[in-house]
């Protein structure tokens, strides 16, 4: 018996064209559509080009365009689904968070590489947000033993919901600005995406970050502060050949490197991300 929906007259492809409504403002239009549909009708993105005749319930079809209108407002999908995709992770996420980008998975792919061959390795994540980068670690290296830290308690408590449902339980929370409340100890690897953006940059108002916490996002001394910070007081807490990873803005990482070559660091070096800008840098304490 094959499936059938309750007539609406809006049938599977006749939704996916209204991925004409997004030109212009979203960069994915088609994949946006898609993942709105699917979220509607329950079905994964195959069953959406195998039935593209199947109509659309009353109710979906009421959902979608819902859901569509708050996309072609501007509203990140991210947002509107409530979850994104993130390595091999499926993270609940909120606008209390920065939104996890495929091009943080460079700083994960580097972090692991860093703690080849190391047995037990501690790792800090400092501003987690939804735990996305300690979380991906974690999924990696069921041996590592890492602490989390977000300033946010509410923002903490979606990382610890995450955390859970994933069943990593070997990531330990703390709610700390930056390392303010870490109890003395040393790390093999410490790694930060923390706000880098400066406040005058114009991107401020453009895109899926009109929806981001400013706090997730800006940072003073055109985006360097908290970078800076993190570089000063990150060799109390490094072992003896520890690395610090970061992440920053696309026209950072020479500022980035000077840094962590002034403060000692030494073997310093950036990475580009999927778009070819140097997006993360590193150094090592000895």
């Amino acid at each position: 018996m094959t499936e059938s929906l309750a007539a609406s007259g809006l049938t599977i492809a006749a939704a996916m064209a209204k991925r004409q409504q997004l030109r212009g403002i979203s960069d994915t239009p088609d994949l946006d559509v898609a993942l709105l549909l699917c979220h509607c009708i329950a079905k994964p993105r195959s069953y959406l080009y195998s039935w593209p005749e199947r109509e659309l319930d009353a109710s979906q079809e009421q959902q979608f365009r819902a859901l569509l209108d708050r996309r072609i407002a501007g509203e990140p999908i991210a947002h509107i689904l409530g979850e994104r995709d993130f390595w091999s992770l499926r993270l609940a996420v909120s606008p209390l968070t920065l939104i996890p980008r495929p091009d943080t998975e460079c700083l994960v792919e580097r972090a692991i590489a860093m703690l080849d061959g190391q047995r037990a390795p501690r790792v800090l994540d400092l501003g987690t947000g939804t735990g996305a980068i300690a979380l991906a670690i974690a999924s990696e290296r069921a041996d590592a033993v890492i602490l989390a830290t977000d300033f946010s308690a509410e923002v903490l408590s979606l990382a610890e919901q995450n955390r859970d449902t994933l069943k990593l339980n070997h990531v330990q929370l703390v709610c700390s600005h930056w390392f303010e409340s870490i109890p003395a100890q040393r790390f093999q690897l410490i790694v930060s995406n923390p706000p880098y953006i400066d406040p005058q940059d114009i991107h401020l108002i453009e895109g899926d970050v009109r929806f981001e916490p400013k706090s997730a996002l800006v940072a003073e001394d055109g985006g360097m502060a908290d970078l800076q910070h993190i570089i000063s007081v990150a060799p109390d807490y490094l072992k003896s050949g520890g690395k610090l990873l970061l992440e920053h803005g696309y026209n950072q990482a020479e500022l980035v490197r000077e840094c962590l070559r002034e403060r000692g660091f030494v073997d310093v070096g950036s990475q580009v991300d999927y778009g070819g800008n140097e997006r993360i840098s590193w150094g090592t304490w000895q």
